[in-house]
């Protein structure tokens, strides 16, 4: 099946490939490592042992979590220099200077304090460690901060020039980094994560309370997740309105392929509830639509004009089909994470957050819900900026390295192999963990008086043991 595809098709398939698999780690671990954050908090505050369990529990998961992040992003970044070698020739001196920033503010700060959130526990005074998982939180947004810069800039280029070499070069560093897009989709992605890690530990702790409803680890992961899902996942759906109105702006033929409009509509537009796109006939088949909706979504006005895909030359369409789908994949997901907040909510008034054994299995249902919006949300996003690497400058095609198609189809098939069979351990392993209760004592906090050093001398002293008199 691979020689009937091109060196530019191998190419393409092998970067999504390797970034579905590697977006998903970062997802979780942003949100999982605030989530440690406000576990450490609260039992530094209540010295409440519930919560240093819980804190121990979840800090193995998310050890190996960013863990494999980390490996599936540097295997990424090889395929700049390999499959998309022109890219990296062209809009290196914006995009490098970007990741390097990344790396520096974000990257040293996670590696400079990740070992003593991890083992430090009992060997740091509380306040440090604190601070410690503190800086770890802090560096995961810092890393998807300067991530999400990179990839806005590349949806809405901004503060550059072209030089003689056809290269992009920097002129306004702020308009580079601070570009059009960038606020809507730092807020959308740094949500989406939150909510992914929400629907995690809320399918985790509704499994243990199925299994035994007085729990108390179990009770309090289910409420923390709950509240995240009533409060945040609403604001998504409005963060996810503002990107929308942004990418109307300046990515126009995305929105077109993503609500299925082929036509340019005058007069109002319908909101396609569903419909199957063919490209090549320039239709929505079979098409389900609400009439004016999708102008008043759009542009606030029941009568709002709204370009079509007719409005764009044929080379610059993106497929509809895969944007038209995966959007609605994200929203429908959306949609479902606040009903099961707004369940929540109700059964929380009602006294029994706890006894609804179909909101525990609609929980558990939606734990990797997160996941699939993140995916389905990153289709949406890069399918729709196709055919351009850098929007409206650079297309995909001119990007790639003068590599064959063999070259490709075999590290294709070598990451294949490798990814399904490292992190699929590595998945396989999380489950396991997260199949296993919070246990009483799991916690490896101080037994002790402690000092900022560490444990007090008297503290490693065995309690029988008797001195000499002097």
């Amino acid at each position: 099946m691979l020689d009937a595809l091109s060196a530019l098709d191998l190419a393409r398939i092998q970067f999504a490939f390797t970034i579905s698999f590697h977006i998903i780690f970062p997802a979780f671990s942003i949100g999982l490592a605030s989530y440690l954050l406000v576990l450490e908090s609260l039992w530094f505050w209540t010295k409440d042992d519930a919560y240093a369990t819980l804190f121990a529990y979840w800090k193995k998961i998310f050890a190996v979590a960013f863990g494999m992040g980390v490996v599936s992003g540097i295997v990424m970044s090889y395929q700049f220099g390999t499959n998309w070698s022109v890219f990296s020739d062209k809009a290196g001196p914006i995009v490098g200077p970007l990741m390097g920033y990344e790396v520096l503010s974000a990257f040293f700060l996670e590696a400079g304090f990740l070992g003593i959130m991890l083992f430090g526990f009992n060997r740091v005074g509380p306040k440090l460690h604190l601070f410690a998982t503190a800086m770890v939180a802090v560096g995961t947004l810092s890393s998807a901060f300067w991530i999400l810069s990179v990839n806005s800039w590349m949806q809405t280029p901004a503060g550059f020039a072209i030089n003689d070499a056809g290269q992009f070069v920097p002129e306004d560093w702020w308009a580079i980094v601070f570009n059009p897009s960038f606020p809507y989709r730092l807020g959308h992605m740094v949500l989406a994560a939150y909510l992914t890690t929400a629907f995690v530990v809320g399918g985790v702790g509704a499994w243990h309370l199925l299994k035994n409803s007085r729990d108390r680890g179990a009770r309090i992961m289910f409420s923390m997740a709950m509240w995240m899902a009533a409060l945040v996942a609403p604001l998504q759906i409005v963060a996810g309105d503002l990107h929308g109105l942004n990418t109307l702006e300046h990515q126009p033929a995305k929105i077109a392929a993503m609500e299925g409009h082929y036509e340019t509509h005058t007069d109002g537009a319908p909101l396609y509830l569903f419909g199957i796109p063919d490209d090549e006939a320039g239709e929505l088949h079979y098409s389900i639509g609400i009439p004016n909706l999708g102008s008043f979504i759009l542009t606030h006005d029941w009568d709002g004009a709204v370009k079509g895909l007719d409005a764009f030359p044929e080379d610059q369409r993106p497929p509809a089909a895969w944007v038209f789908w995966s959007f609605r994949i994200m929203v429908a997901l959306g949609l479902a994470m606040v009903g099961v907040g707004l369940w929540s909510l109700i059964q929380r008034r009602r006294r029994q957050l706890y006894d609804d054994t179909w909101l525990k299995r609609a929980a558990v249902a939606m734990a990797p819900s997160g996941f699939v919006a993140v995916l389905a949300g990153w289709v949406t996003t890069e399918v729709g900026r196709q055919p351009y690497t850098v929007y409206g400058l650079l297309t995909t095609a001119d990007s790639a390295s003068a590599v064959g198609a063999p070259a490709v189809a075999t590290s294709l098939v070598a990451f294949i192999l490798v990814y399904f069979t490292l992190f699929g351990a590595g998945t396989v392993y999380i489950l396991r963990l997260m199949a296993k209760p919070p246990e009483a004592g799991e916690s490896d906090r101080p037994e002790g008086p402690t000092r900022s050093a560490g444990l007090t001398p008297a503290a490693s002293v065995a309690p029988d043991k008797v001195f000499p008199a002097e």
